[in-house]
């Protein structure tokens, strides 16, 4: 997949941002979340996301083994800090003559849907992708996952089929001084809104414990 992927005649125009939606970036201490969101998904939802059947154990396997040092994650939270929307940035090893890529895969839970939020998250990678030097931004998954092949057709990606897989492809311009700039605005405003919705939590929590109610949890 990935000399095809050096080789393609890929579109020019690059993926935009947008501060439409807050994302944040994930680290290692997020790991928990990260695994809760997974174990929502149901059967369907981890074939799409995964290419394959997905057990339990399997997604433990994922989530333990992630590598914020090497890769990137990115997250979207709803007002009670569930993570709605998760993607997963891999950075693949280069070999000679092949343009530096990394792999875009995104989840995102049925409740968060149909709310720009896998949109959201695409961006959020794309811009980051291209401030780390990406070339080229990959999409693997199954040819029926239609959510995935309307994100990638909307980001304006290359897409080929075959044997009931997709691949899409999207060609990155180099950073400039907008995409950074644009990134530290990202990431301002995903921290901004994390606190604001942390500090509501421990606010509704507060008061439901002074009136010696149990606390309605929006989940």
């Amino acid at each position: 997949m990935h000399n095809k992927l050096a080789n393609s005649h890929l579109p020019a125009k690059p993926y935009i941002t947008g501060l439409v939606l807050p994302v944040r970036v994930l680290h290692a201490g997020h790991k928990d979340e990260i695994l809760q969101h997974l174990l929502l998904l149901n059967e369907e939802d981890r074939r799409l996301r995964f290419g394959t059947q997905t057990p339990d154990e399997v997604i433990h396997h994922y989530v333990e083994h992630l590598d914020f040092d090497r890769d990137a994650a990115f997250g979207s939270f709803d007002s009670q800090l569930k993570l709605i929307g998760m993607a997963h940035l891999a950075y693949l090893p280069k070999s000679q003559d092949e343009a530096q890529a990394a792999e875009f895969g995104v989840s995102v839970l049925p409740e968060g849907r149909s709310q720009g939020i896998g949109t959201a998250l695409l961006a959020r990678a794309a811009v980051h992708s291209r401030n780390t030097g990406i070339e080229t931004l990959y999409v693997h998954c199954l040819a029926n996952n239609r959510a995935m092949m309307h994100l990638a057709q909307k980001a304006g990606m290359r897409i080929e089929y075959a044997y009931g897989d997709a691949d899409a492809y999207l060609k990155l311009p180099p950073a400039n001084s907008s995409t950074i700039v644009e990134e530290a605005a990202n990431e301002q405003w995903g921290g901004f809104d994390y606190a604001l919705k942390e500090n509501l939590k421990r606010s509704n929590d507060a008061w439901w414990w002074f009136l010696g109610k149990p606390q309605i949890n929006a989940r």
